[in-house]
């Protein structure tokens, strides 16, 4: 009884792990490893499997109270049965996956990390997602595709096993690989994605293109690269690891040296290329013209002014070029573009005029003006100063930008120096054509003080038009400095036109020239010989200025401030003399003022009081002393004082 226990706990151990472990039905398993049952056992496991099933599946307790209906010889052969096929599943497994063979499975399933397989174990097998996608990230197969692994190994946490898809392919096209690096074949593959270092390219299997291999300059954007089809040669091989390099670099390179020997065949200066341009830098081009690079000058693109040579070309751009210099030793190209066509400056001057009104589009805009593109290779100058009459624009780009098409006026042209003066305000009214007519010498104007200098002030007086104050035209009086000390920026003034001078573009105005010319009043009123009351205002070392009149200043020199004895006089600041003019220029309003003089008029009065003294007592005298006041002497003089002192005495 104990030994009839002891099975029954046998066997319901024994069929929880063959349901838990085994999917397939016991159909498949009688199949392919328990030997063919008799007529008696097949009706006896016909019998038993309605009531087998729920019977496993449910509690010991209710598994200990139901007597099963086979005897232990038939559980026995079912878990030897059993026994075999996980032994010959494992190793089959290992067979697989110690000779790394090719097998064939299909597509179950795909997660976010792996393709699903069925390999015909009781396991599925695993394909890590990144072995099967193509550039975009895509898997390249479907659920239901046939596809070829490499068992490796078994994954405990799955349950499955970890499958290569990249080693089946390696076993497949490795041979081809293998003759295609011994004999230097090219291949053709995809270029899948960017590694460190540089390209994974799918020729069959995952190789690695180095970066320094992918042309034959360096790059410095390979994901560029990502999804072509490029052609290459396999450099490197590894069967142990794996591993395949390749390279483009090579390929490009034998391909530009057959190129460049028929180049070099028919190069010669002044021929003709037709050129690809391969790079552009800031002072020029290079072009490929088959297997060998010449340089395209920014100074060879064109007859005009370029700022950059992407103005005229691209990369990938189809030239045609001229030879203009080749160096045979060095393999050096200096090409031309601008010399296939005629020079346009030779006949400038008769096709550009000067006085032509023509049109052109602006190129660039300095602090100094504007370039015009009158064609392909002609520019003209707009300067500043000749693109509106008026003096208040700050900069060339407030009237025109870039791009803007306008029309101009030939002003110069010098084909030598390849220049062309424009004018654009001769097309506009010059307003200081009508100004004298509009504010002719003496009309009173009013306006706004613009700006103010050291040497005077503008007033605006119409938009456009500047007059200028000097500063000696702002007071009759003061002595002015500096504009400042009467006048504000912004300040509204009236003035008197002076002047006009429309081809220096030049308004004169005063504004003292208001009031009454204190000058010219003075010298209304006086004469030289007039004796005159005047204030010391300041001294210098060779005379002192005296106010004789307000506003009004004339000069005593040092030699003339002396008494009638001859002593010199100190004048000081704020001192009152009497002073006589000497002399008088109204032009430069000067004023010449003398002490001396002063005693000198008292002596004078003497000499007319002795005259007609004489004149008075009929005294014949000497013939020097009678007639003419002309001929009296000092000393008659000096005779005559002598007597009538003593008659005083």
């Amino acid at each position: 009884m104990a030994e009839t226990d002891q099975i029954s706990n046998h066997e319901s151990i024994a069929l929880n792990t063959t349901l838990e472990t085994t999917p397939e039905s016991p159909e498949t398993t009688a199949d392919t490893t328990a030997p063919t049952p008799t007529a008696g056992e097949q009706q006896s496991v016909a019998a038993e499997q309605p009531t087998t099933v729920p019977q496993v599946t449910a509690s010991a307790e209710v598994a200990a109270d139901v007597e099963p209906e086979y005897d232990a010889d038939d559980f026995a052969k079912a878990l030897e049965s059993f026994d075999r096929e996980q032994a010959a599943e494992t190793a089959a497994a290992q067979a697989l996956t110690t000779d790394e063979a090719v097998v064939t499975g299909t597509v179950v399933k795909i997660t976010d990390k792996h393709v699903v397989v069925d390999i015909g174990l009781k396991s599925e097998g695993l394909i890590p997602l990144d072995q099967i996608v193509d550039h975009t990230g895509a898997p390249k197969v479907n659920v239901g595709d046939s596809i070829e692994v490499v068992v490796e190994r078994e994954d405990n946490d799955s349950g499955g096993y970890i499958v290569s898809y990249e080693k089946a392919l390696r076993h497949k096209v490795w041979d081809k690989l293998e003759e295609a690096s011994n004999t230097k074949t090219p291949v053709k593959g995809m270029v899948l994605a960017r590694v460190k270092g540089g390209l994974t390219v799918d020729i069959g299997i995952k190789a690695f293109l180095p970066g320094s291999q992918v042309e034959i300059r360096p790059v410095r954007n390979l994901d560029a690269y990502i999804g072509q089809e490029l052609e290459v040669r396999v450099i490197k091989l590894n069967k142990k690891r794996g591993n395949v390099v390749i390279s483009r670099k090579e390929i490009l390179e034998e391909e530009q040296n057959a190129k460049k020997d028929v180049t070099l065949s028919s190069l010669e200066e002044g021929s003709v290329f037709t050129g690809v341009v391969k790079n552009l830098t800031d002072y020029g081009a290079f072009v490929d013209m088959g297997g060998l690079d010449g340089l395209l000058h920014i100074t060879d693109m064109s007859w005009g002014r370029l700022t950059h040579p992407r103005d005229l070309v691209n990369v990938g751009d189809e030239i045609q070029v001229k030879v203009l210099k080749f160096d045979k030793e060095k393999q050096r190209v200096s090409l031309g573009f601008k010399q296939l066509t005629p020079d346009p400056w030779l006949d400038a001057s008769e096709r550009y005029p000067i006085g032509a009104q023509v049109r052109g589009r602006i190129l660039s805009v300095t602090d100094y003006g504007a370039f015009v593109e009158l064609e392909q290779g002609i520019e003209g100058l707009v300067h500043v100063s000749e693109m509106t009459w008026s003096k208040r624009m700050k900069h060339p780009s407030k009237m025109v930008k870039p791009g803007d098409e306008v029309d101009t006026i030939i002003l110069a042209v010098n084909p030598n120096d390849r220049r062309i003066s424009l004018g654009m305000k001769q097309l506009q009214d010059n307003p200081w054509e009508q100004l004298e007519n509009k504010y002719p010498t003496g009309a009173l104007v009013e306006g706004r003080v613009r700006n103010l200098t050291d040497f005077g002030a503008f007033i605006e007086i119409e938009d456009g038009i500047d007059g200028l104050v000097h500063v000696s035209n702002l007071s009759w009086t003061k002595r002015i400095k500096h504009p400042s000390e009467v006048l504000k920026k912004g300040e509204k003034v009236k003035a008197v036109v002076l002047g006009v001078e429309p081809e220096n573009r030049r308004l004169s105005l005063g504004i003292k020239q208001l009031q009454p010319d204190v000058w010219d009043t003075f010298f209304d009123q006086h004469r030289v010989g007039d004796v005159i009351k005047g204030k010391v205002l300041r001294t210098a070392q060779f005379g002192a200025f005296v106010e004789i009149a307000e506003g009004v200043e004339g000069l005593c020199h040092v030699s003339e401030a002396v008494d009638e004895t001859g002593k010199q006089i100190t004048l000081e600041v704020g001192g009152e003399h009497e002073f006589k003019i000497v002399k008088m220029n109204q032009e430069e309003k000067k004023v010449g003022l003398s002490i001396r003089a002063v005693g000198e008029e008292a002596s004078r009065a003497e000499v007319e009081s002795y005259k007609e003294t004489l004149k008075g007592s009929g005294s014949k005298g000497s013939a020097k002393g009678s007639g003419s006041s002309s001929t009296t002497t000092l000393g008659d003089l000096l005779n005559w004082k002598r007597a009538e002192e003593e008659e005083g005495r």
